[in-house]
């Protein structure tokens, strides 16, 4: 999601969270079994169809399929591909990193996740950027407590990718998530202390956010493919994208995507 001013947060009814639930189920059956997939030699246009399959066996719809104009059921970003990868003829190689964006919309809910997977093996340097997507993800996701503020989540997620001497990308952001794909709060990767982003807010019992790391091997700038939708960096060094949508409870974060391998 590219930045722009948030106007009003919605917190969500336990009722309404126990949809997110499901979805977020979906959600991750869905990365689990394309993670699966991902294998040399494999079309990205091939796991779109499997995933299309999946969703019409759960009766639910793909989030992502004309949203905005987006052609493609599902994002599959390689290598410097940041996000927005259009699924199509493309095969997987040995040693690609493959970002995996998957959206679900199930009962009038939305679901919203993405993990970036090894093609067999990965040189060091690859395992690396991995290692540090899946922390910043995860350091993001312990600020999701009653009290704390919107600001502690993004420093979070900077902090971790810079420790490790990446960048994280400005140009797309975070987001609330419920009955719309797109919500707010903006959830930026990094912490901007002017009036673009809602950084004070507080979080509260109800929130529902989808976080997504975007970090860099290289440089934080990215630009956009002539596909129109296709995000690269602009020093083509790799890239790799985590996601989980995220509520704030009384008893402190809960992953309603619930990572595949659990």
């Amino acid at each position: 999601m590219s930045p722009g001013c948030a106007q009003m947060v919605e917190l969500k009814s336990e009722r309404e969270l126990e949809r997110m639930r499901a979805a977020g189920r979906l959600v991750a059956e869905a990365l689990g079994q394309l993670r699966d997939l991902a294998r040399p030699g494999v079309r990205t246009r091939e796991l779109e169809a499997a995933f299309e399959e999946l969703l019409r066996e759960r009766g639910a719809e793909p989030a992502f399929k004309g949203y905005r104009g987006y052609p493609g059921s599902i994002c599959t970003s390689v290598n410097e591909e940041v996000v927005h990868g259009i699924p199509g003829a493309r095969r997987l190689a040995e040693g690609d990193l493959l970002s995996l964006d998957v959206g679900v919309r199930l009962d009038g809910y939305y679901g919203d996740a993405a993990l970036t997977v090894p093609v067999a093996r990965v040189g060091r340097a690859a395992r690396r950027l991995l290692a540090a997507g899946k922390r910043a993800l995860e350091a993001a996701i312990a600020e999701m407590q009653p009290g704390r503020r919107l600001r502690d989540v993004s420093a979070a997620i900077e902090r971790t990718a810079k420790c490790e001497g990446f960048s994280v990308v400005r140009q797309f952001v975070g987001h609330g998530i419920g009955r719309r794909m797109h919500e707010d709060p903006q959830v930026p990767n990094f912490v901007d202390d002017g009036s673009e982003f809602e950084l004070d807010l507080v979080l509260r019992p109800g929130l529902v956010l989808a976080l997504e790391p975007m970090v860099n091997a290289g440089a934080w700038e990215v630009e956009v493919l002539g596909d129109g939708w296709t995000v690269v960096t602009k020093d083509r060094r790799l890239s790799v994208h985590f996601e989980h949508t995220v509520a704030v409870t009384e008893n402190g974060p809960q992953v309603l995507t619930c990572p595949p391998d659990r």
